[in-house]
């Protein structure tokens, strides 16, 4: 995706971005808005786009021959336990994002800059090859 929109990726340890963004080793980061302001990367950031031009899920994956053997009824309220807990992940999830993008927001040390109508086409369009 990076190299798509013109980005020269680098693979580093997740506790090494910080510093790499603090002595400009890297220039940016591709985190949700939870991730950037709890590892403080919006202190060493200046800037952060909003994209949403990824997805960032989460999977549960069990056994086939120990699935198959679980009773119908059982499997039937797994599956349902997995639809709730999956809601409630996504709730929670959400909430812990808008919050961290309010916090680096009154923090006044990121420009924040959500792409327009305009701009998330050409993502895309820029991101059919990947």
């Amino acid at each position: 995706q990076m190299r798509a929109l013109g980005a020269n990726p680098q693979v580093l340890a997740f506790s090494e971005v910080y510093q790499a963004l603090q002595t400009g080793v890297v220039d940016g980061t591709e985190n949700p808005p939870s991730n950037m302001y709890t590892q403080k990367m919006h202190e060493v950031q200046k800037h952060l786009t909003t994209s949403n031009h990824g997805y960032l899920g989460y999977a549960v994956i069990v056994n086939k021959k120990f699935w198959d053997g679980l009773p119908a009824d059982i499997r039937t309220q797994l599956e349902a336990a997995m639809r709730d807990a999956t809601t409630y992940e996504k709730a929670i999830a959400q909430r812990d994002n808008d919050m961290a993008l309010d916090a680096i927001k009154k923090s006044g040390k990121t420009t924040i800059y959500n792409l327009s109508a305009a701009e998330q086409a050409e993502w895309r369009k820029a991101m059919l090859p990947v």
